[in-house]
């Protein structure tokens, strides 16, 4: 793995100092200098006008990004950014911006024509934010994240327990598709007692599938989505792929698939097996299911 720049490195060491260690600890574990971090927080709190507006900027890229799945490209992100805010934005910067944030639009491949589209199934929103879960295999909670790495990008697909926050399956493609959902719910249906519980999920197209609602049904699994345009509803989901964005993969600089599969695992299985919890009277995931149990 090659090094990770400074600033990135001072950027984490920011946001987990208190929770992961003190500053001179975690600065060690870095590699970097305590007076180097300081210097750039002192940076940070005194931006230039531009350096603001240039932050702002970036998170209306990255809700573009994630709202489009990373298939627009700079000129496209511009005008998203003119239609939605009315903003006037020469595309070098908005390409200088996603550069910086290492975003590049998924290249995808057209396919043939050869019919109808797929007729699509909607479910109402079971879940409605009730996040707590009274017993195992009651309520899941499934999503897809993006990991841009090296110029190249794979989706990490991820299903999680609201009874003790654990990830009962995961699976990894590079293609943002039907099937990789269905493996994931596959993989969770070989290990877990499926029958009747609650499996919720935003609108995207791999949901809303004829094939992945056939196979809730198969199970007796109940679907449940997320209202249309509405992140919060699946916000456990979202929680924890910034936990494992912050505390692993932003961390490094991949340089291979293998090397992130890799590491998708091991942070996968400290987060279920090593990782205490407030919310778990600080214990991990597995450890709270089965002393409870």
């Amino acid at each position: 793995m090659e090094a990770v720049p400074a600033d990135k490195k001072f950027a984490i060491i920011q946001e987990m100092a208190g929770c992961h260690g003190s500053i001179q600890q975690l600065c060690e574990m870095a590699g970097v200098s305590r007076s180097g971090y300081y210097k750039w927080v002192k940076r940070q709190e005194r931006p230039s006008q531009k350096q603001v507006e240039d932050e702002r900027l970036k998170k209306k890229i990255e809700e573009c990004y994630q709202e489009q799945k990373g298939i627009y490209g700079y000129r496209r992100v511009q005008v998203w950014l003119k239609r939605k805010y009315k903003l006037s934005i020469n595309h070098k910067r908005v390409q200088r911006l996603m550069r910086e944030m290492g975003m590049r639009a998924v290249i995808r491949k057209k396919r043939p024509y050869y019919g109808k589209k797929e007729p699509y199934v909607i479910s109402d929103n079971h879940l409605n934010r009730e996040f707590h879960a009274s017993k195992p295999n009651e309520k899941w909670v499934t999503d897809i994240t993006y990991l841009i790495f090296n110029g190249q990008t794979l989706y990490l697909s991820a299903i999680k327990d609201l009874y003790n926050n654990e990830i009962v399956a995961y699976h990894i493609s590079q293609r943002n598709d039907i099937q990789l959902v269905i493996d994931t719910l596959k993989k969770a249906i070989k290990k877990r007692n499926v029958n009747g519980l609650l499996l919720h999920s935003d609108q995207g197209f791999q949901y809303t599938s004829r094939q992945y609602n056939q196979l809730l049904k198969r199970y007796n699994i109940k679907g449940s989505m997320s209202r249309k345009g509405n992140c919060l509803d699946n916000a456990c989901m979202e929680n924890f792929f910034s936990h494992f964005k912050a505390e692993c993969f932003h961390l490094y600089s991949f340089r291979t698939a293998e090397e992130v599969k890799e590491a998708v695992h091991q942070y996968i299985r400290f987060y279920n097996h090593e990782r205490f919890q407030k919310k778990l009277n600080n214990l991990s995931p597995y450890e709270y299911r089965t002393q409870v149990a």
